[in-house]
């Protein structure tokens, strides 16, 4: 029988982390959404424009006996740069922030030992990324739930996400579903 947990993660555009953890062994479902805002059901246009307060975020749905918090950490700190304060890349704003967004004290126990651990060894100290107790989550519109499998030929999916996927190719090979 699978033990499963939920971890809330917001890493800047959400179809970024969507297309990542979809690819991740143990990761269950993978729901694109917003969560640590102060409006009820925001809308993606309200959202963007930052009306909300919300971040684009990613919810998990995880076999802990096939991954570990710990392990989808690392691989979110992989695959986005979490030293840039409401920026990635291109995109800029409180919606695209890094969050982890814990579920239970032991979540915000491993994310403090991993921010502190990279700050020591890989980001010099340079870590913005919030832990926060998790909110409401909201689902995104259906447009945007699995954006990249259904988008690969859309420019932002070639420049932005693939090089994030080959990152994850190369970084977590161990850690892939197999096609």
């Amino acid at each position: 029988m699978k033990t499963l947990e939920t971890a809330t993660l917001a890493n800047g555009c959400f179809w970024c982390a969507d297309a990542v953890f979809r690819k991740v062994k143990g990761i269950e479902s993978v729901k694109s959404g917003y969560t640590g805002g102060h409006v009820k059901n925001p809308a993606y246009r309200e959202v963007v424009n930052e009306l909300t307060g919300h971040a684009e975020a990613v919810q998990l749905k995880f076999d802990v006996d096939k991954i570990s918090f710990r392990e989808i950490l690392m691989i979110f700190f992989t695959t986005h740069d979490p030293t840039t304060l409401n920026r990635q890349g291109y995109d800029v704003g409180t919606q695209y922030r890094s969050v982890i967004f814990y579920e239970n004290q032991t979540q915000k126990r491993i994310a403090e030992e991993v921010i502190e651990e990279l700050n020591s060894t890989t980001f010099d100290g340079k870590i913005v990324t919030k832990i926060e107790s998790a909110k409401t989550f909201y689902d995104a519109e259906e447009v945007h739930q699995d954006f990249y499998n259904r988008n690969q030929e859309f420019p932002y999916c070639q420049v932005i996400i693939n090089p994030k996927l080959e990152k994850l190719r190369q970084v977590f090979k161990d850690k892939l579903k197999t096609s």
